[in-house]
């Protein structure tokens, strides 16, 4: 489950985690990676629902990483629609338990990772909520290069959805979804011009790898985080607060996990949405 703090729409709001027995915890260190590691099914972490412009993500550098919305030059960060889309075209979020890391050059694109758990554009057609955590299959993966890093958006499918036994590879998105690639690759290409910025380059010519590869890259994210995590990788400012995972020098106690959510403001009514922010879904309750 989730809990809010400090009014939505506002420079303080987070959305802790906790687990089934109510116990907070990190979403990037304390999810496992795996739903169903013999079946290579991931679990994702949402972030930001289908349709909607804030940028929500992982505070990697908070205490017990919660979601909270992206600011540059002090304002909230919203995507700006970029027409013919609405806001992010498909639930998007992170894998648990991964890390791009900043200091390894990635031996396919040449370039350095991005410091950021790996990313997954979910194309299911539930629109999930903010804080959800689903089980999803990989179907292939794009290379992303982000102002000259490594930035890896997986390309993968809720195993709820009505059709995921329909998907089973990068080309049946092509079959079954005519369009969606060329859409995503044209999103992530133009998605930062609306503020000034050039077009994203892609590694590859912006085509999709498949599944295999994706999953092979979700791995090797994998292993950066496990030697982040116990202190053997210098993470600089990422906070590794954690509480499960054992043989880590950062792994905490519930107390002190309670006093970092007691210390962040109460929850508030949220705030009215800045002019910028005003494409946002009105159905998407916060």
């Amino acid at each position: 489950s989730v809990e809010e703090r400090a009014a939505p729409h506002s420079l303080e709001y987070r959305l802790f985690f906790k687990d089934a027995a109510g116990r907070y915890i990190s979403p990037f260190h304390d999810i496992p990676i795996y739903a169903d590691a013999g079946e290579n099914v991931f679990n994702m972490i949402v972030e930001v629902p289908r349709w909607t412009n804030a940028k929500m993500e992982i505070a990697t550098k908070d205490p017990l990483n919660p979601i909270k919305q992206d600011v540059k030059k002090g304002k909230l960060r919203y995507v700006a629609n970029v027409f013919p889309h609405k806001g992010y075209i498909w639930n998007y979020g992170a894998i648990p338990q991964t890390w791009e890391d900043p200091g390894h050059k990635d031996e396919n694109t040449g370039c350095c990772g991005d410091n950021d758990p790996i990313d997954v554009c979910e194309i299911g057609s539930k629109v999930c909520s903010r804080g959800e955590v689903i089980k999803v299959k990989v179907l292939g993966t794009l290379a992303l290069i982000d102002e000259g890093e490594t930035d890896w958006k997986v390309i993968a499918i809720n195993i709820e959805d009505p059709e995921a036994d329909n998907y089973n590879d990068i080309n049946d998105v092509r079959r079954m979804k005519p369009g969606y690639l060329e859409a995503t690759v044209d999103w992530f290409r133009r998605y930062k011009v609306p503020d000034g910025k050039p077009e994203n380059q892609f590694a590859f010519n912006g085509e999709f790898k498949d599944k295999d590869f994706a999953v092979n890259v979700i791995k090797s994210t994998h292993e950066h985080w496990k030697a982040l995590i116990a202190k053997k990788t210098d993470g600089g400012e990422i906070n590794c607060t954690n509480l499960t995972v054992s043989d880590s020098p950062f792994c905490c106690s519930q107390e002190c996990a309670k006093a970092t959510v007691d210390a962040a403001p109460p929850c508030k009514a949220a705030n009215p949405i800045p002019p910028e922010g005003k494409t946002q879904d009105k159905s998407q309750k916060n």
